[in-house]
């Protein structure tokens, strides 16, 4: 599993439930059980991607909307659990798959062998290692969205009608999705280096590249070293971690704030650390950079701000 255990700030308001169960329904590929698992106890709501079989990516264009719409947002669980791997699963596929599930709260890789990347040869460890690196350096904006939609009430992976019902565009779109208030996911569903993307109204930054697309309209968007289309809302701002090998390694003193902005307007972005409360913060221009407008953390974490290069 990778990710946090976010016991402690996940809810969900389930009546007539006893405190700990799995709620079953025969409705996956292979004919076992997809799961919602729930733990009252612990405050805790996890839907799981379930088991794939197909040797492309038939089976994968369902979990974007039940993710997105479906499971998600009837039961307010703000965790959906991704299990890139599956069964009778193509390398190509598995290297795309992996590089969207980890772009959703917990990832595991899951199913029949080979699971492992090296099993397969050196290319594709490579892009393992650097799937897990962008999940790993992501972690605290996973962990403060996380717990923002807790305490809203808001699924991690949203619709994008959920954070533009005004736009008609949004309505129609179900191979995209928000993974919380700032980040835009596109998975690569077929073997191709880039796809179309719907941008919903405004600016976006492409997460790897930097290249600006404007919102409410169509784009040909081309993946970079990670195979998936990521792209940054414009006037955000994502706090980053150095690597560890472990969550539990990380260093939490010192946090990275990586700007993402098309002008020289005040950012935003949410942060938290792993038993503190959710803060927000603000950077404004200064001196042809971004500063913080007050540290909400009065100097307890070295904060080192960061411009993503844009094109």
């Amino acid at each position: 599993m990778v990710g946090f255990a976010w016991d402690e700030i996940q809810s969900v308001q389930i009546s007539g439930l006893p405190d700990k169960a799995v709620l079953s329904h025969p409705t996956g590929p292979d004919g076992l059980p997809e799961a919602v698992w729930y733990d009252l106890t612990r405050k805790i709501v996890r839907t799981l991607s379930g088991s794939v079989t197909e040797s492309d990516s038939s089976a994968l264009r369902k979990d974007v909307p039940r993710s997105a719409l479906g499971y998600e947002f009837f039961l307010r669980a703000n965790q959906q659990a991704h299990e890139p791997g599956g069964w009778l699963l193509a390398r190509d596929l598995y290297r795309r798959w992996l590089a969207w599930g980890v772009l959703t709260s917990h990832t595991r890789a899951h199913g029949a062998p080979p699971r492992e990347p090296w099993e397969y040869d050196e290319a594709l460890t490579e892009d393992f290692r650097r799937a897990l690196g962008l999940k790993y350096s992501l972690m605290p904006y996973i962990y403060a969205q996380a717990k923002d939609s807790s305490t809203r009430g808001f699924p991690m992976l949203r619709a994008l009608f959920f954070e533009y019902p005004n736009d008609p565009g949004c309505w129609n779109i179900d191979d995209e999705y928000m993974f919380g208030a700032n980040l835009l996911v596109a998975p690569l569903f077929e073997a191709a280096d880039g796809r179309k993307v719907y941008l919903p109204p405004g600016a976006w930054i492409d997460y790897q590249s930097g290249k600006v697309y404007q919102g409410t309209q169509w784009h040909v968007i081309k993946a970079g070293a990670i195979p998936v289309v990521l792209l940054v809302r414009d006037h955000s701002v994502l706090p980053h971690i150095k690597l560890a090998q472990s969550t539990k390694d990380m260093d939490w003193n010192n946090v990275e704030l990586r700007v993402f902005s098309t002008d020289n307007a005040t950012v935003s972005g949410l942060f938290a650390l792993p038993e503190g409360d959710l803060l927000t913060i603000n950077l404004r221009p200064s001196a042809g950079d971004f500063a913080l407008v007050n540290d909400p953390l009065r100097g307890k974490v070295k904060w080192q701000i960061t411009r993503l290069d844009r094109h």
